[in-house]
């Protein structure tokens, strides 16, 4: 949700090329056997290239979904961990030059792609019993992740914040603030610090979200970039509270001991989705059979186990352990506490409200 990573039109840099550890053993063994020593296991020479946002993301994606692209496809999986920005999924459909079989994509962005460059979801051969809550025409929902408030939880002991007007209450809740720099999830915890009830939230209202924000601004230590950085300004204490997503919030939680927490009261929950580019090298119908097999109970738990992203699959959902059931951010125990992402709004929306947020922060 992770990394979480940005979101497709921010404008972010791209991220240098990350390969996954099989590839690297792939190129390893055609090195070693061209130098005449003992050839590493290699990958066969068909492959399906998978687009996610790098990071951690590559291992976990390789050993959640690698085994069951191969025996859904008899295809090699191949992780692109160079970001599947928006503009670059149009531009590789516009030009020709095609090269990802299925792409990370947040949902809005496939809306706004569409059929003039997705390939519609073939739901014959994929399961929409697989999927929870509900599918759509060029995007297919594998994993939830949400935006949350991680917290100095030794600073704030039993009284830790539980909503984002505690976020922004810096009375009873000392210390300097970090937002995330692209906009996203921050105009919705403006909105419901300023009182909105979250079942009035969409459509967002720009200006008051804002004017809520600049308030805080002479209380924002820095906007992040990246969620290594909100997780380092937390747990250097920097910041006693930051805005992060909740894979990113779970690892400060782990390496610091419990000395940072978070809460998914009023988290921004959302779904992370598939979607395949027209004319994708590895073919359609492949495509579909990856996507297919991305949503089974074990692919699901093991992305749950490695990277902490919430099951789409109800069977795979119910068979978390109890110790992983928590973290879950879609879990009905924890669901009910957060605020779904309404992704039709920000297809509408998001550029001309992203351009006003950050000559917002960058004044």
């Amino acid at each position: 949700m992770t990394t979480r990573r940005p979101f497709g039109l921010n404008g972010s840099p791209l991220a240098a090329p990350h390969i996954s550890r099989r590839l690297f053993l792939a190129g390893a063994g055609s090195f070693a056997a061209a130098a005449g020593l003992p050839a590493l296991p290699a990958f066969a020479a068909e492959r399906l290239v998978l687009a996610n946002w790098g990071g951690d993301a590559v291992d976990a994606y390789d050993t959640a979904f690698a085994e069951a692209c191969r025996e859904a496809t008899g295809l090699a999986l191949q992780i692109d961990g160079s970001g599947p920005l928006e503009g670059t999924i149009k531009a590789q459909v516009e030009s020709g030059s095609v090269r990802w079989d299925v792409c990370d994509t947040e949902l809005y962005s496939a809306f706004r792609l569409g059929g003039e460059h997705l390939q519609p979801i073939d739901y014959g051969i994929v399961d929409k019993a697989r999927i929870m809550p509900e599918t759509y025409e060029h995007a297919v929902p594998y994993a939830y992740y949400s935006t949350v408030i991680a917290y100095d939880h030794e600073r704030f002991g039993d009284n830790p914040p539980k909503s984002w007007a505690d976020f922004w209450d810096v009375e009873k809740y000392p210390g300097k603030r970090s937002l995330y720099k692209w906009m996203s999830g921050n105009l919705e915890a403006a909105l419901l610090a300023d009182g909105v009830a979250p079942a009035d939230l969409y459509p967002l209202d720009v200006d008051r979200a804002l004017a809520k924000i600049e308030e805080l601004k002479p209380h924002i230590l820095t906007h992040w970039g990246s969620a290594a950085e909100a997780q380092q300004l937390l747990r250097d204490r920097e910041v006693s509270m930051v805005q992060i997503w909740h894979t990113r919030a779970i690892l400060l939680e782990e390496d610091t001991g419990g000395r940072a927490s978070f809460t998914f009261d009023q988290g921004l929950l959302n779904v992370s989705n598939w979607a395949v580019p027209k004319n994708n090298p590895a073919g359609r119908e492949n495509a579909m059979k990856f996507i297919n097999a991305s949503l089974a109970p074990e692919p699901q738990r093991l992305l749950m186990e490695n990277y902490r992203y919430g099951p789409v699959n109800p069977e795979a959902a119910a068979a978390l352990p109890p110790e992983l059931a928590r973290l879950n951010p879609a879990d009905p125990q924890n669901i009910d506490r957060q605020v779904m992402t309404d992704n039709r709004w920000y297809a509408d929306e998001y550029g001309a409200a992203l351009d006003r947020y950050t000559a917002l922060i960058a004044g």
